[in-house]
């Protein structure tokens, strides 16, 4: 029994976060006048499009860092195209920036096997520094309305816990759980 217990510690440890160094993950909110805007960008996205994060302004999106090979990303991933089909005609976007150094040649067919139906752009270093560096993947930022971060999470965290943020943002009520933190009480404006 012992043994198992260790065994599954152990499993969420190393599933939490894919990074080179030890990760805390971390989750944090600030209220309306506190919060800092998320730097802006222009990126690519599988179509060769060019997306800049301004143009978001007006709805809640959640920019989440990612990559291929890190599998607490994989997790994520189902819980984000869930929320981008259920919220979407709401006001709300999920923007998946890959940072697979391989590029697109790992990252579509990655897309495209998981019927991801969020866009997808190609980060770079310089992007990463810009929100603070990223020292672990997965890492989300949920942008409100106004073009600020509100929430920042590093590691893997519990889908009601971005549910929550999500629905706070939009102006609804958190959903009731057990595993849900000090996110759950929505954030003034």
């Amino acid at each position: 029994m012992r043994k198992s217990f260790i065994l599954a510690i152990v499993t969420f440890v190393c599933l939490s976060s894919c990074s080179k160094q030890q990760t805390v993950v971390a989750s944090g909110s600030k209220h309306g006048s506190d919060r800092k805007p998320a730097p802006d960008f222009t990126l690519k996205d599988e179509n060769g499009a060019t997306v800049k994060l301004s143009e978001y302004k007006g709805k809640v999106v959640l920019l989440n860092f990612w990559a291929t090979w890190c599998g607490p990303c994989g997790v994520e991933i189902p819980w984000f195209i869930e929320m981008e089909q259920k919220y979407k005609s709401q006001g709300f976007a999920v923007l998946g920036v890959s940072m697979d150094e391989d590029g697109w040649s790992a990252v579509k067919p990655y897309v495209a096997e998981r019927k991801m139906n969020y866009r997808v752009l190609l980060g770079n270093d310089s992007l990463a520094q810009f929100y603070g560096g990223l020292d672990s993947l997965p890492t989300s930022f949920i942008v409100d309305k106004d073009g600020n971060i509100a929430f920042t999470h590093i590691g893997l965290i519990s889908k009601n816990e971005y549910v929550n943020e999500v629905q706070c943002l939009l102006g609804g009520q958190p959903v009731e759980s057990a595993s849900t933190s000090a996110s759950a009480a929505c954030p003034t404006k």
